[in-house]
């Protein structure tokens, strides 16, 4: 099997390579491409491959742009880290996705999947139907929350979110103001009513918004530590496994 790999972070795109070629001795990666404009020119000017591993988020923008300028008609399997709204999106349009950092087991699904998929050659129209789902579940973000303070209920703009820390199983939300409350809530529920450009689940601890991060920090084995400009109770420090994503997401120029 021929394949193509879209992915703009090194460690992720040898992960991925490595998992498959484990999974399938005959697999053959024809090439890795980092970037919406290397991978428009490459699909231009070279065969199809049997599948296209596909990164949602590169560097130079969304890889659905590259559905702007060519049509692609082979299978497509995207991956990606951010799961509150792209689930849902895969899930309406039956379009198979691996959510980061990819594992073995969830590949080997894919794999098999692919073997059953019936091409319609429409990736056009699929394309168009994701973005529109996404579009549709972003709308459904959370712009306040009400607040349980005392005997009344405060609003709360995310915008005024600094970050939430989870600590004995309940969460807690720093305001840039310094202000805090309390809520008997999972940082995963509030992550799915969280614009997951806005605010980055960090590691178990923090859920951390993009205003708030003033820089970052190497750590230790290819971690990062990320600095926000509001005091923390803890040092906030991301996985390796997760860093790349981070740094992408600190990155976005589209404030």
């Amino acid at each position: 099997m021929n394949a193509v790999i879209v992915e703009d972070e090194f460690a992720a795109a040898q992960n991925l390579e490595r998992l498959l070629t484990s999974i399938d001795e005959n697999m053959n990666i024809l090439a890795v491409l980092q970037n919406v404009d290397e991978s428009i020119e490459w699909f231009l000017t070279n065969p199809l491959p049997d599948v296209v591993f596909m990164d949602i988020h590169l560097a130079d923008g969304d890889s659905f742009s590259i559905f702007k300028s060519i049509e692609i008609r082979c299978p497509i399997i995207f991956t990606t880290a951010y799961d509150q709204y792209a689930l849902k999106a895969f899930e309406v349009n039956s379009v198979d996705y691996l959510l980061k950092p990819i594992s073995k087991k969830s590949l080997e699904k894919a794999l098999t999947k692919l073997k059953n998929f019936v091409p319609n050659h429409n990736n056009s129209e699929m394309i168009a139907q994701i973005m529109k789902s996404i579009n549709q579940v972003s709308k459904n973000h959370k712009k306040s929350f009400l607040i349980p303070f005392k005997d009344k209920l405060i609003p709360v703009s995310s915008d005024d979110i600094a970050f939430i820390y989870s600590q004995n199983k309940k969460a807690e939300i720093i305001c840039f103001n310094k202000r805090d409350y309390m809520m008997d809530t999972s940082l995963d529920d509030f992550l799915k009513q969280l614009d997951p450009d806005l605010f980055f689940r960090a590691n178990r601890q923090f859920i951390v918004s993009h205003k708030a991060v003033t820089d970052l920090s190497m750590w230790f084995d290819g971690k990062l530590a990320v600095n926000l400009s509001v005091s923390t109770p803890e040092r906030i420090i991301v996985s390796r496994a997760r860093a790349g994503e981070f740094k992408k997401w600190y990155m976005r120029t589209d404030d």
